[in-house]
């Protein structure tokens, strides 16, 4: 059962999609949004397989959540359900798996629904396979992708943060984001690269830089002054 999120600020919308969805079966509706930062919001609590957005939506649009949500590591699939069909284009640039039309046809539905799944047994595939070597106790070990919390830099080598226990790496942080690129992890600071999907809380402190809590991470996280902007712009704040 695959599990959604339903984005539009209009709730009569937002419950034609739930009925829709419930009829075609396969999908689990865990939450909806009226605005892109509602949605942001929701997806940190109830993390889903796919998000139906709406395009146009007040504060900010569905185009740019996408494009947000393109830095997490294993994004939620993007459907548009929109009333417009002129943003077909720049939808699929955001790389969503549909773009469907108002009103929706439920066989339409359904085949967006076989790409989702498709996509997401894909993800599942690649999360399985991406493993990162590193060294615990004189051992070498291979630690997923999807359990590193954030990397810090010490001189030319690196440290890689899971949920569990920190492990020592001989290669440099650079190298490490070049290999992590595509996975979500973005540079906060040049000591520290995170996890954007386990982002909980941003603190803002004195001379305009920023302090991350990551979910299952004790310690603060520092951004610096020039990665503030571009950070706010890849969580869609």
């Amino acid at each position: 059962m695959l599990k959604a999120i339903i984005v539009d600020d209009e709730a009569p919308a937002r419950s034609e999609l739930r009925f829709l969805l419930d009829e075609v079966g396969q999908v689990e509706v865990v939450a909806e949004a009226a605005s892109v930062r509602e949605a942001i919001e929701k997806l940190k609590e109830y993390p889903c397989d796919v998000m139906f957005l709406d395009v146009n939506m007040p504060e900010a649009t569905g185009l740019q959540l996408a494009e947000a949500l393109r830095h997490l590591k294993f994004p939620p699939a993007v459907v548009f359900v929109t009333a417009y069909s002129e943003h077909a284009l720049d939808a699929f640039k955001v790389n969503a798996i549909d773009y469907l039309v108002k009103p929706v046809e439920t066989e339409r539905l359904a085949q967006a629904i076989t790409r989702v799944r498709e996509q997401v047994s894909l993800h599942m595939q690649a999360q399985k396979s991406e493993r990162i070597p590193v060294e615990k106790g004189g051992k070498k070990i291979l630690i997923g992708i999807d359990k590193i919390r954030f990397v810090m830099a010490r001189d030319d080598y690196a440290y890689l943060q899971t949920d569990t226990d920190r492990y020592f790496s001989t290669v440099s942080l650079a190298q490490l984001e070049k290999r992590l690129d595509g996975h979500g992890f973005f540079r906060v600071h040049r000591g520290y690269l995170v996890n954007l999907s386990l982002v909980e809380e941003i603190e803002s402190v004195s001379g305009g830089t920023l302090l991350l809590t990551l979910n299952g991470v004790e310690e603060k996280i520092p951004v610096s002054r020039r990665r503030v902007s571009a950070l706010k712009k890849a969580l869609g704040l």
